[in-house]
Parts: C-alpha cells; structure tokens; sequence
C-alpha cells in the first residue's frame, strides 16, 4: 500500500470536537498529517488518492470484548482470523479476553498473545489478563506480570468471580497498578443452569431460567467495591433495566463504573428464544422487551458507556445440540455496525453517541490514546458506506466460527474500508 494517501470528500465525524463536516484527510507515513475542508489539502502530498463522496469518516473502531481463542481453540478462532473479521467489520484495535487455554493468567501468556498479534494479526490487539489462576475464582492470576508484559485490564469474563473477598483483592491490587477490572456480572448461584430469561416465556417454552436479579445483584456487588477499593469497575455486557439503574446511580455518586452492551442485547429480545435456535444462545441471556428499551436509552444518553461484541466463536458442534447443551456466545465483529446503525437511522441514537461509543469511550475505559483523529497519532481509520444494503451470508463471514443469528439478515450501511497505521487492511469491492 502507498506510503502517503488522500482520502477526499468524506464525511468526517470527530466524535472528540463532536463536529461532522464534509473534508478530505492527509495520511503520510502511518500518521494521520492533516484534516481540512474539500481541495485544500494539495493532491500532490498524496501517492495514491481515494474519493470517499457520500462515506462517513471516523476515528478506527475498537472493541473491548472479544475472544480469539488463542491459544488453545485454535478450531474456532486463532488471532489472525479474529483481527480479519474485526478489520472487515471496521475495527482497528480490539482487547481480547482471558479464556485462552492455558488461561492468560501469566505474563508468559499474555507476551505469547502480544508476539503472535504481532505475528498475525490484521489489526492492534490489546491482551485482556485474567483475575484469577484457571479463572476458578479462588486465588489471584498474576496481575502485576500481566500488565507489565502489556495487559491492560483484569476480567474473569464468562466465569463471575463469586468470592467477593477475592474481587476486593483483586480490585486493590488493579488499583495499584492504574487499570480496570471487567466484571462478567452474573450470580452463578442464582443462575443455575438457566438457559434464557426467567419469566412467563421461559416457563412456556420449559426451558430453565436465568433471572434478572443475577444481573443486578453483581452489578450491585461490583459498585460496592469499586467504592470500597476506589478501583475503576467496567460491567460487561449489561442486560437489564435493574443493572443499569445500579449503574446509574453509582455514575451519580462519582464512582468509576462505565458499562457496556452489545449489540444483540440491543436488537434482539427473548421473543427469539421461541424458535430455540441455539445462535441465539448467550451469556447473559437475550432479555424482556423493556430491557431492550432500557438499554437502548441508556446507550443514546451515555449511562451505558459503550458498544462492545462479546465476539464469541463456536464451532458446528459446540452449537448443533439440543438447546440447553449448546455453548454460550455468537460472532459479532463483522456485524456490530451494520446492526446498531438500525439505532442511528431510526433515531434512538444520535450519530456522534454512536460513534463516541465505539471509538472515545472504549479507548478511554483501556486507557489507550487511540479512537481520535488527532494530528501526528496512528492513521486508524474507519470508512463506511451509510447508504448500502446487503445480506450477510455464512460464506461472508472471516472468523473461523459462523455461529451468528444475523446470517440472513438486511442491512444498511456497509463498511467501504479500514485503515490500521495508514495501511489499508480492508477494502470492500
């Protein structure tokens, strides 16, 4: 790819100054060189020119919840899969979680992930490390290792860490060392091999119920600590209207609580659950309408910080078995914009609250200067195509896994390319 490009006509949305305007973009070098209005950036400065008329323009996308499988499940993802199918869904920098095998629990762990995303993958890659050894929840991982060998949050996602005087050290130690802790908020005790939302659906279709009240009652757990340790507390992937009042509150109370929600939590509710498709099968589970509801207006006013994919890859077999046996988790990255655009284009949220939750908020909750469009810094850049409609399909999708519920769906809005450091690892053609 050109060492020097200019990117012309495009609809440039700075989520930072919290400006959108029509101007073309100057990368030489890797960096971003300059930003101006149409024609002012001489042609000359640039080898090779791309005309961006009617393509929205953003600071790189990143998501703060992924799981690349790597090492250990290697069958359903490896990180160079994981980083194809972020940077073809516009993601330039993603932070992966823990539950690697071995666990990343060790800083000889999380230096194999750091080595093998330099290795392979297609965009930036930010190790997340565990918070306790094997993710048992009994006895601390080793975090100061960790996040010396560039860790840069501490989570035990998809296994709550129940002992709360184990969370308590964990939180004074990741206080210590300057980074947040991720909650996987969720009571094991109460869920109890609850399958889908408990209510009046779960019992119709006699599947086992996972309540409500394990949400909030984490969540509530969490902030408690958060104020008792003074350690910044980042609930992941957030799915009720209770949780999000605990949230609330605690923001209210000046505490450091930032919350997530994905975008299938955002989209779909436990209606879905009636076909019992196992593609729909998650951790927290798909919940009521007025959860939906919730979180939507939570994601439009900034309560719920961010948007995050849980990418979760399975294969055939972990999926294609009666429901409650199925594994937890679907395929988001190439997904996560072309879904929560819905919420744009119908107005639940604002253009700039879209893009600030996928870009300024995840960068600062990992305490990375990335996500601005800031002179002299990284040329990470997403281009999207507002305007276009398409079917995902099975054969479209780049991680090793295909277990996504959004395979046969419209969409509109497409992303028309992304650029990791001034290179171009994605074009759509």
């Amino acid at each position: 790819m050109s060492t020097s490009f200019l990117i012309q006509n495009a609809w440039i949305i700075d989520p930072v100054k919290k400006k959108e305007f029509e101007g073309d973009l100057l990368i030489e070098s890797g960096k971003l060189s300059a930003i101006d209005v149409p024609g002012k950036i001489p042609q000359t400065k640039a080898e090779k020119i791309i005309n961006a008329q009617g393509i929205w323009l953003m600071p790189g996308l990143i998501d703060v919840h992924v799981h690349l499988r790597e090492p250990g499940f290697e069958r359903k993802e490896t990180i160079e899969t994981g980083t194809l199918a972020a940077v073809a869904g516009g993601f330039t920098s993603v932070a992966c979680m823990a539950n690697t095998d071995p666990v990343n629990d060790t800083a000889a762990i999380t230096a194999f992930i750091r080595k093998r995303s330099k290795e392979t993958g297609k965009c930036k890659v930010f190790p997340i490390g565990a918070v306790t050894k094997g993710l048992r929840g009994e006895i601390l991982a080793e975090l100061e290792g960790m996040v010396k060998e560039g860790a840069i949050a501490l989570s035990d996602d998809g296994m709550p860490v129940m002992n709360s005087l184990v969370m308590r050290r964990a939180m004074e130690k990741a206080k210590s060392l300057g980074i947040t802790v991720i909650s996987h908020a969720e009571d094991a005790n109460l869920v109890a091999g609850g399958v889908m939302n408990e209510g009046i659906l779960s019992r119709e279709l006699g599947l086992k119920g996972n309540p409500a009240a394990s949400e909030e009652i984490m969540v509530a757990r969490e902030i408690a600590l958060s104020r008792l340790t003074k350690c910044a507390v980042h609930i992941a992937h957030i799915s009720t209207r209770e949780g999000i009042e605990h949230v609330k509150r605690a923001k209210e109370a000046g505490l450091q609580v930032t919350a997530e929600a994905t975008p299938h939590h955002l989209m779909f509710n436990e209606q879905e659950m009636r076909a019992k498709n196992t593609n729909f099968k998650m951790a927290p589970p798909l919940r009521s309408d007025e959860d939906v509801q919730a979180l939507r207006e939570a994601l439009a006013s900034g309560l719920v910080d961010m948007i995050a994919t849980d990418h979760a890859p399975h294969g055939v077999n972990d999926k294609n078995v009666d429901f409650e046996k199925a594994a937890n988790g679907i395929v988001g990255l190439q997904t996560a914009v072309p879904s929560t655009l819905k919420l744009v284009f119908d107005g639940i949220v604002s253009k700039t609250r879209w893009v600030e939750s996928l870009t300024t908020a995840p960068a600062k909750m990992i305490g990375q200067k990335i996500g601005t469009l800031t002179i002299g810094g990284d040329a990470d850049i997403t281009l999207i195509s507002p305007n276009k409609k398409w079917n995902l399909r099975a054969e479209d999708i780049q991680s090793k896994s295909a277990n996504s519920p959004f395979i046969g769906k419209e969409f509109q809005g497409k992303i028309f390319a992304t650029i990791v450091q001034g290179k171009m690892v994605y074009q759509n053609v």
